[in-house]
């Protein structure tokens, strides 16, 4: 199998992937539940077509002749693909349905949606499958552990893995507060009612 098709598949992956935690890195963000359903369409569609991608690899590996480095790369987002594949589209499906309910009544966001837009399981695995696959990218290119490459791969690795282990950790705080921010802004008209109810 071609170096070519090998990173055409790991690359088309990492932009896929990328450009889907990009997209739900804003989805919180949105003015009206209109945009937020908009956005939450595109992401459901980026989710489905990076889904293919990550099927569809193997299969291509499999079928072309010869040794291919793609599916080492591909073992990197694994992990991350099955969140997404599972938690991260239930998640969204939950989200889209919510904003498409008030756009449709063209009423305001409400904080708990807004809250539930910005969950760590929605934009972290994505931004962390992107990730990986571009990590993946070196490994496809046989950058890494390949023939005629004086790069001690181990050393490389240990590298990679460090720099992700950073990068995935910043991620999820990163998530993490703004999530517990806007959670906040749904729980304290709840925690007021009380008193609005006395006087």
């Amino acid at each position: 199998m071609s170096i070519t098709t090998d990173i055409a598949l790991i690359g088309a992956l990492a932009v896929v992937w990328i450009a889907a935690g990009l997209l739900a890195d804003g989805l919180p963000t949105a003015l009206t539940a209109a945009a937020m359903r908009r956005r939450a369409a595109l992401l459901s569609t980026l989710v489905g077509v990076g889904a293919l991608v990550f099927l569809a690899a193997p299969v291509i590996t499999t079928i072309m002749a010869g040794p291919s480095p793609a599916a080492t790369a591909l073992l990197l987002a694994t992990v991350p693909a099955i969140v997404v594949l599972t938690v991260t589209r239930r998640r969204l499906g939950q989200v889209r349905r919510g904003a498409a309910a008030l756009a449709s009544a063209h009423a305001p966001i409400p904080p708990g949606l807004l809250a539930a837009a910005a969950h760590p399981l929605i934009a972290a695995p994505l931004q962390v499958a992107g990730l990986t696959a571009l990590i993946g990218l070196p490994i496809a290119a046989g950058l890494v552990g390949g023939p005629g490459v004086e790069v001690p791969g181990a050393v490389v690795a240990g590298i990679a893995v460090t720099v992700a282990g950073v990068a995935v950790t910043a991620i999820a705080i990163r998530h993490g507060l703004r999530h517990s921010r806007l959670s906040v802004g749904a729980i304290a008209p709840l925690k007021r009612l009380p008193k609005q109810l006395v006087s």
